[in-house]
């Protein structure tokens, strides 16, 4: 089970990272839904990582970042 959190949690870092990149490098819009979701997705990877590890600061911004995304993600469906 702990390599299985680990790799979630190392996938979800991806993810956020990969985002900032594409974003960062102009490849996609940081207002986009593909954006978006890259960010939901690591945030809730990650979170799942750190919930797991007790790290509970931590799991609170994942809690914000998952949070932010699902707000940005709901005011484009708009």
């Amino acid at each position: 089970m702990n390599l299985l959190i680990e790799i979630i949690g190392w996938a979800g870092m991806f993810l956020v990272v990969l985002a900032y990149y594409l974003v960062s490098h102009k490849n996609i819009s940081g207002s986009s839904s593909v954006y978006q979701l890259m960010n939901l997705v690591g945030a809730i990877f990650v979170g799942v990582n750190v919930y797991y590890n007790q790290a509970w600061s931590s799991f609170a911004l994942q809690c914000a970042w998952a949070t932010i995304a699902i707000a940005s993600l709901i005011d484009k469906k708009k």
